[in-house]
């Protein structure tokens, strides 16, 4: 298993990239390039134009997407041309931006905020997890967090997977049938399970754990019992977030960033920013729909 780069996009800072079940195409946005990104079925870029950073992009039952902008959520067409806002998140605090998200069990999407101060040692706890449910009420899971990735679901819909970058920890938390709450349980694996620190994840048909590592260079495939199983290594130096697709779904992407990267880094990856892919001998599991 071996990534390879497919498409040298040069994001600044690729992210939340997923497999579309309605088009049968990789969907990532550019955060920094205000950016959403399709891979097309003959291995072209496609570009939407977005009007403000978006976290997150994810798709809905019907037409179009939940988009997660820096400081609120909308609900987009299927063209990405036009908005319907739904919630400001956490409009009195100027130092976060919505960030990483997954589709919940239930059709909602759990997202969370992080702490975008330049400098990575003033950053502070201050922000948080929510629930956006499928009638588009925001309720918050829990706040006292630097930067939130790693978001996903067990196969069984009852564990909730998330880390904060900033200390390195996959963490594990129980979810009620209506998803009112959540409860912390045993971490999944601590920051030294493999290197650099975690950022955005996805679930194989198994229940493995895959983590793009960030600063580390490579994805860990990490059991549900929490061992190690294996690290394949991505010709970038900060891969952002992994997603299985293609039609039997073992394609495993990865997109990645340039932004903040010395000369020397891009130097030793000059694709960083690109989109990659691997051929996995477990496939993933379908990209759940959000419901609203």
């Amino acid at each position: 298993m071996e990534f390879e780069c497919i498409a040298d996009c040069r994001n600044l800072l690729g992210e939340s990239c997923f497999w579309d079940p309605r088009d049968g195409m990789l969907w990532w946005t550019d955060i920094e390039g205000r950016l959403a990104c399709r891979l097309n079925s003959n291995g072209t870029v496609s570009e939407f134009q977005l009007p403000d950073r978006a976290g997150f992009i994810l798709p809905r039952s019907g037409p179009g997407f939940v988009v997660g902008f820096a400081g609120s959520v909308a609900l987009a067409d299927q063209e990405l041309r036009s908005f319907e806002h739904v919630a400001d998140i956490e409009p009195g605090i100027s130092r976060t931006r919505i960030n990483d998200a997954a589709v919940d069990p239930h059709g909602g999407i759990v997202f969370g905020t992080y702490d975008e101060t330049a400098d990575r040692s003033a950053r502070k706890p201050v922000a948080s997890v929510y629930r956006l449910a499928p009638d588009g009420s925001v309720s918050k899971l829990f706040g006292g967090i630097i930067v939130t990735n790693g978001l996903e679901f067990s196969l069984d819909g009852g564990t909730m997977y998330f880390a904060d970058t900033s200390d390195g920890a996959i963490r594990r938390y129980s979810t009620n049938e209506a998803f009112l709450s959540v409860e912390p349980l045993e971490h999944l694996a601590e920051a030294d399970i493999a290197d650099g620190k975690p950022d955005g994840a996805t679930i194989d048909s198994v229940g493995n754990y895959w983590s793009a590592r960030v600063r580390g260079g490579c994805a860990a495939c990490i059991s549900p019992d929490g061992r190690l199983l294996k690290t394949i290594a991505i010709p970038a130096n900060c891969p952002t977030c992994l997603a299985f697709g293609g039609p039997d779904l073992r394609d495993l992407y990865a997109t990645s960033l340039r932004v903040g990267q010395s000369d020397a880094d891009l130097a030793e990856f000059p694709c960083s920013g690109g989109l990659f892919k691997a051929r996995s001998d477990i496939p993933g599991r379908p990209q759940p729909l959000c419901a609203l």
